[in-house]
């Protein structure tokens, strides 16, 4: 205490933040920073939802299945989570690797893996909300999924977030951040017409787009919401192997800068 008031500590504190508010401040970070970034948000919020209303409304597209509601709105989910865990994920962490942001972070007192783990928490809030609006328009439309197989979608939706976050990371962190960009939308344009989300393809060439993980994933929640048949397990390994693969991938070989 002084004459003027009391006397200012200014002694450091005794430790950094408990590690679990580290990375939920920088998800929050990465929340805010994608809410202005409004080229992103298109990207994610606008191909979805016109997904849903120009497949399971009208009927230019023949579909294979009466239930055009139980074909586009779990394609539309796929959509949803391949945009903003795989296009959204990779575009936004290779500028910032690019312009040197990923260093700097990597000195702060954020471990590097939390930054990625920060950066992926995101995405799940993100896709968490798509999940709830795409799902409640198909439900104001006239859908309904089988409750029994609502379960099986989550966890499903939850392996192909980590299987499309683990390929984004890894080609955010090998490639230049324009190839990356490039690459990740171009990709996702490609699954929007020969991934069987939005437009049916024949039998034949489904067999091999089931190795992607979108038509994993579409045909898994088709699956387990639609037609009430549970989440066979082919979709289960596939999903799965992607996962496993990318994020050792980025465990690997992800390089900062």
């Amino acid at each position: 205490m002084t004459a003027d008031g009391p006397l200012l500590d200014l002694s450091p504190g005794t430790g950094r933040a408990p590690l679990p508010a580290l990375i939920a401040r920088q998800a929050a970070m990465e929340l805010r920073l994608l809410s202005r970034r409004i080229d992103s948000l298109v990207v994610m919020t606008v191909p979805p939802v016109l997904a849903l209303f120009g497949v399971g409304v009208s009927d230019v597209i023949r579909l294979p299945t009466a239930d055009r509601l139980g074909f586009a709105v779990p394609g539309a989910i796929a959509l949803a989570v391949m945009a903003s865990a795989f296009v959204g994920l990779a575009v936004s962490t290779g500028y910032e690797r690019g312009h040197g942001v990923l260093k700097r972070l990597g000195a702060s007192a954020l471990p590097t893996w939390g930054l990625l783990l920060a950066k992926m928490a995101a995405a799940v809030v993100v896709i968490e909300a798509q999940v709830v609006v795409l799902a409640g328009l198909g439900v104001l439309l006239g859908w309904r999924p089988h409750g029994d197989g609502l379960l099986g979608a989550v966890g499903l939706v939850a392996l192909a977030t980590a299987a499309f976050a683990g390929v984004g990371l890894i080609m955010a962190g090998r490639l230049r951040a324009e190839t990356t960009s490039g690459a990740a939308n171009l990709a996702y344009l490609v699954m929007i017409v020969f991934g069987d989300v939005v437009f049916p393809l024949p039998t034949r060439v489904v067999d091999w787009t089931q190795l992607l993980p979108v038509t994993a994933l579409a045909e898994g929640l088709r699956s387990a919401l639609s037609a009430g048949a549970g989440v066979p397990v082919g979709y289960w390994s596939l999903l799965g192997l992607w996962a496993v693969l990318g994020l050792v991938s980025v465990v690997l070989w992800f390089r900062w800068e």
